[in-house]
């Protein structure tokens, strides 16, 4: 089955929106005046918050937040003082972001496309990007951290959630039903190849969006061939998921480019 994965997901997200799915529910009022305060609450995954020496003083800083639609993490560092960017391949998620900035006066850009590739913009555009969970929805991401790498400024920083791919190793449907961990997948694990048929098809069917795991080399190692220098980076959890009664399934990292 062929797939256009680019625009199966834009899709699939526009519906997220819609069903108010909690990645795509706006920042409050209250929320983006105590980020100018300097009261943010910034989140590259699901809990734990991003430590704020991680991304310092953003005022007058060209931000990209980088498939990071939502109107969630821009606002607040609009309202923090960063000149954002905004770029994501869901135009309902974009809309999020501008909804907030009519509301609360607040200056974000908006582009919609796929985060691997950053054609939009010019080599070494950005001081800053902010990457959450999201490159789970793209089947291959080294030309990501490429493109990262190319539109941000030397001395730049890259601060990137994702997932850890052992989840990917077992039986979702299984456990939804009974609670159980089966390992069923090889990892890197892929929904449009390791799926059967009907699987696809239904989740095509209900606009899910497709999934795809990727190896810790290609996470991090990836950056480092990308020209980026690992400067920190912590784990976090998930009280849904399969495996947080015993691991932590998410993790951050920021990284910096070296300009070599």
């Amino acid at each position: 089955m062929k797939i256009n994965v680019q625009k199966h997901n834009s899709s699939a997200w526009d519906k997220q929106v819609e069903s108010k799915n909690e990645w795509t529910v706006p920042v409050s009022h209250e929320e983006t005046e105590a980020a100018k305060r300097g009261e943010a609450k910034i989140m590259l995954t699901p809990v734990k918050q991003v430590p704020a020496e991680w991304y310092g003083d953003v005022k007058g800083k060209n931000l990209l937040c980088l498939a990071s639609g939502g109107g969630q993490q821009g606002p607040l560092f609009s309202a923090m003082g960063a000149d954002v960017t905004v770029f994501d391949n869901s135009e309902k998620q974009l809309e999020q972001d501008r909804y907030v900035a009519r509301r609360d006066n607040l200056k974000i850009k908006t582009a919609q496309g796929d985060m691997r590739d950053l054609s939009a913009f010019k080599d070494g555009s950005f001081d800053m990007i902010f990457h959450p969970v999201s490159n789970t929805f793209v089947p291959d991401i080294l030309p990501v951290w490429r493109e990262c790498a190319r539109v941000l400024k030397k001395g730049g920083v890259l601060m990137s959630g994702f997932v850890n791919p052992l989840i990917y190793m077992f039986d979702a449907e299984e456990y939804g039903r009974t609670k159980k961990l089966t390992v069923k997948y090889k990892i890197p694990y892929s929904d449009t190849e390791q799926l059967n048929e009907k699987q696809l098809e239904e989740r095509i069917k209900n606009n899910l969006a497709l999934e795809y795991s990727h190896t810790l080399e290609e996470q991090i190692n990836g950056q480092l061939e990308s020209g980026f220098v690992l400067t920190a980076m912590y784990e976090d959890g998930y009280k849904e998921e399969m495996l947080d009664s015993y691991i932590n399934t998410y993790m951050a990292t920021r990284a910096v480019k070296t300009g070599l």
